[in-house]
């Protein structure tokens, strides 16, 4: 019988898209040369540590077990080979043990030829608006009734997140208006975050409101709850009802607006990835503060979040020396805010649900008339997380199919009778 390929230190599937053709090593690094000409190195230690067997993984929950420091001493490659099933075949020392390794998974988790492994899961694409644009928009009229996991709903869920990963914004149409709907999409994805505005919280127009959000009164670009250390992720908005005259939503990619002012005014965009503005949302029953610039840059000065809501803002409190610069950095902002190169404006239908990165997208609201009839949204948040988690479980379940359609057509070629 034909070997097998080793399992893997977690639990997805690695297709071989190409073959390992030769190896050699020393003491401390392995190269393995493919079939397409690229060479490949790993370190000992690493191999060591990223091994699939029981000494390394608990195999009921693919978590590591193994501490290196436990080794009396530095783990070295005593032999390597490529064995039949084409997998890496390694003998370590100091344990004496051989170590095997799926070819599909060292080709994905090819350290020496990726620089940087945080790179998106789909490419991160800005837009602006205008008149002629509108969301991403997928028919989800049967969304709810594909079973979880399943090809069916994998057939509008996949995109649907790829494209709020790379452009923020979905929206999914012709879905059912019965209330509580919304939570019942949104767990297809993650667990929903619970605010002090609730689970799933209404929108609309109400006596005594504790967010200008709960009026019939125009509501500028902002991000929701940048009041929070961790301001919600994702955003979830679903039609029930709107009848009203006027409430045309608005959406704007703050990471367009962002690149903009970092090319038109390069000391205002430094500044508001700088100074620390004050947000606050201090409400008759609770008082969130959080302190952020509006532009957050990771390590690598990449866009990551904006933080922008000015009903929302509280006292600014810094340097002295800062404020002029800081409120003259805002008004070139706020400024762009109102240009409508960037505002992508839409009305919601019922069975409408627009999803969209709430750390990334600004969204506002024109007024409308309360007494022409109603106008009813269902909210809910989700972290930035779970997407994610969702959308590699996604694609995993893809590669699943694609291994398992690989070994059926080389079973089918391997058993099929030699031709007379």
């Amino acid at each position: 019988m034909h070997p097998s390929l080793p399992a893997t230190p977690d639990y997805d599937a690695w297709p071989v898209d190409h073959q390992l053709v030769d190896v050699s090593h020393d003491a401390r690094v392995i190269t393995l040369h493919w079939d397409d000409g690229r060479t490949s190195r790993y370190h000992s230690i690493w191999l060591r540590e990223n091994a699939a067997d029981d000494t390394t993984i608990n195999p009921a929950t693919r978590e590591r077990i193994l501490d290196l420091s436990s080794l009396v001493a530095w783990p070295e490659i005593a032999s390597a080979y490529l064995d039949k099933a084409g997998a890496l075949a390694v003998t370590m020392l100091p344990e004496g043990i051989e170590l095997r390794f799926h070819p599909g998974w060292l080709r994905y988790h090819d350290y020496d030829n990726t620089e940087d492994d945080r790179q998106p899961l789909v490419p991160v694409t800005t837009w602006r608006g205008g008149s002629d644009q509108s969301p991403v928009t997928l028919d989800a009229s049967g969304l709810l009734d594909s079973a979880a996991d399943s090809i069916d709903e994998a057939a509008v869920l996949e995109p649907a997140l790829q494209a709020i990963l790379g452009r923020g914004l979905v929206r999914l149409r012709n879905l059912p208006t019965e209330p509580g709907t919304l939570a019942r999409i949104a767990e297809r994805i993650g667990p929903i975050r619970s605010t002090n505005f609730g689970t799933l919280f209404d929108v609309r127009a109400k006596p005594d409101p504790d967010s200008n959000a709960y009026t019939s009164i125009a509501l500028p670009p902002h991000v929701d709850l940048p009041t929070r250390e961790y301001h919600p992720g994702l955003q979830f908005l679903h039609c029930l009802e709107n009848s009203v005259s006027g409430g045309q939503a608005v959406m704007m990619d703050g990471f367009a607006v962002a690149e903009a002012l970092r090319e038109e005014d390069p000391v205002a965009f430094a500044t508001l990835t700088r100074v620390q503005w004050r947000f606050a949302n201090t409400s008759r029953n609770s008082d969130y503060v959080w302190h952020s610039p509006m532009i957050v840059l990771d390590d690598r000065g990449q866009l990551d979040e904006v933080r922008i809501a000015d009903f929302l803002r509280g006292p600014l409190m810094t340097h002295f020396n800062e404020v002029d610069e800081a409120y003259r950095a805002l008004m070139a902002l706020q400024e762009r805010l109102r240009q409508p190169r960037f505002a992508l404006r839409f009305s919601y239908a019922p069975g409408d649900l627009v999803i969209f990165d709430n750390r990334r997208l600004l969204h506002a609201r024109d007024a409308f008339a309360g007494d022409t009839g109603h106008r009813w949204l269902q909210g809910c948040y989700l972290e930035r997380d779970e997407i994610r988690s969702r959308f590699r479980i996604l694609q995993r379940r893809q590669r699943e199919r694609q291994v398992a359609d690989s070994s059926t057509t080389t079973s089918q070629v391997t058993t099929a009778p030699a031709a007379p």
